[in-house]
């Protein structure tokens, strides 16, 4: 037996259809930027659900569209506009990931080079100055995997999970429903 989930709403009230889009953008309408502020507040809603449950996306207008296709112009526009940002965010993570790669070769070479240099140290001499050397060696190859270890511990998830709610965004149905009173 499956559950269905609850469709939770994302609902946004604007004047008009403009609003919603970088008023900068050249671009045509369906590839025309979200307002930053339209985006965030659509983020940040999306944000609120659990990732497995569906969202919709309505857009209250108080002035009609003069475009007799708009919910299906505005509906492309965001689903473009949300899977770059999808894209983009899949970018981010890859190098993220590559630079964490690299980072890892060169703090393990590091910390094997100090590691070597603290154990020649400690053969070669028993002087509280040799010892300090030693430690000094030896926490510094480790200090050396830091980075690493925070890429490839910490800084991947809000990468991911930014990538996990554009793709969603891309997807989510766009309606465009007409307020009453600003139908005249």
């Amino acid at each position: 037996m499956t559950v269905d989930r609850p469709t939770h709403l994302i609902e946004i009230r604007i004047h008009e259809l403009k609003q919603l889009f970088n008023s900068m953008d050249p671009t045509p309408f369906h590839h025309q930027d979200l307002d930053p502020d339209a985006e965030e507040f659509i983020v940040s809603w999306a944000r609120e659900h659990p990732i497995d449950s569906p969202l919709d996306l309505v857009i209250h207008l108080d002035r009609a569209p003069p475009e007799p296709d708009a919910e299906k112009l505005v509906a492309e526009a965001i689903h473009n506009y949300f899977t770059y940002r999808a894209d983009m965010a899949g970018r981010e993570l890859r190098g993220l990931m590559r630079r964490g790669r690299v980072s890892l070769v060169i703090g393990l070479g590091f910390l094997a080079a100090c590691l070597l240099a603290a154990n020649a140290v400690g053969n070669f001499s028993g002087s509280t100055l040799a010892v300090i050397v030693k430690e000094s060696l030896t926490i510094g190859g480790w200090v050396a995997m830091w980075r690493p270890m925070e890429i490839f511990l910490y800084d991947w998830w809000p990468l991911a999970a930014r990538r996990r709610i554009m793709k969603k965004l891309g997807t989510l149905p766009v309606r465009i429903r007409l307020n009453p009173a600003g139908s005249g």
